[in-house]
Parts: structure tokens; sequence; C-alpha cells
């Protein structure tokens, strides 16, 4: 068979690997280097190729890091995604997704203060007669906690 446009898709370089995914290939490098992409053979002489299957496991990776999880929680998902069909993997997965979207709750909750807390202190600076800055005088600890 010829190499042609079709042959790109099932055999590509790690640059063509890059640009179907959308990530750097120094990405590809790191997620090969922590153990998350397969590092493939390279033949005699010749230039390592990838599959359509190592591209799909870096748009896995991509997607689950838009959602929030971590590279060691994905760890666990490539593991767990070799038993997709297994109820018990199925369970593991919903448990890592909802301990995730607890974390991410919190964090939330954790910027909403945060955010509430600088409202108050500009509003405290907008108000100020005083020629010192009362969020500088605050952050110091010269307000009176």
């Amino acid at each position: 068979m010829s190499a042609g446009r079709g042959d790109i898709k099932r055999s590509m370089r790690i640059g063509q690997l890059a640009r179907a995914a959308d990530v750097h290939v120094e990405t590809i490098r790191y997620y090969q280097r922590q153990g998350l992409m397969p590092t493939p053979a390279r033949p005699q002489g010749g230039i390592r190729r990838y599959t359509e299957a190592d591209l799909a496991r870096l748009r896995f990776i991509r997607r689950a890091k838009a959602v929030g999880f971590s590279l060691t929680e994905i760890r666990a998902l490539l593991r767990l995604n070799d038993d997709a069909g297994d109820a018990a993997a199925c369970r593991a997965v919903r448990a890592l997704a909802s301990d995730k979207l607890a974390d991410i709750r919190h964090r939330i909750a954790e910027l909403s203060r945060m955010a509430e807390a600088l409202e108050t202190l500009i509003h405290q600076c907008d108000g100020s007669a005083d020629p010192a800055c009362p969020i500088i005088q605050t952050l110091a600890g010269d307000a009176g906690d």
C-alpha cells in the first residue's frame, strides 16, 4: 500500500501527533516521562511512529485535564479505562469524578470568600481619607485584626 493521507492517521510522527491533538511535542514527551503515554520503539535507524490509539489516549488526557483532573488522577483513570467494561472500574471512575467535583466546589467556595474579602478591602480603600493605604495596612496586620 502506498503512503497516502490515510496512513498518516494510522502512523504519525510526533509532530503530526502533536498537531492532531493540539498540543506541543514537549507535552507528549513530558507525558511519556510521566508514564501517561507510551514511547514507541524506534526502529533501527528509523523514526518513532504513533498510532490512532496514541492519539485517542492523548485526547483522553487533554479532556481529563480540561475538567480538572491532575496528572496523578489521570494516570488512575487511564488504568481504569483499560477495564472500562468492568462495573467495578466504572464505580471507581465515578468515585474519582465525584471526589473531583467536591474538590472543585470547595475551591469555588474558597475563591468566593477571597473575592468577598478583596471587595471589602477595596471598599475600605475607596472610603478612606487616611493617606496610608488601608489594603496594605490590613495585609500587614496594622489594622487591628
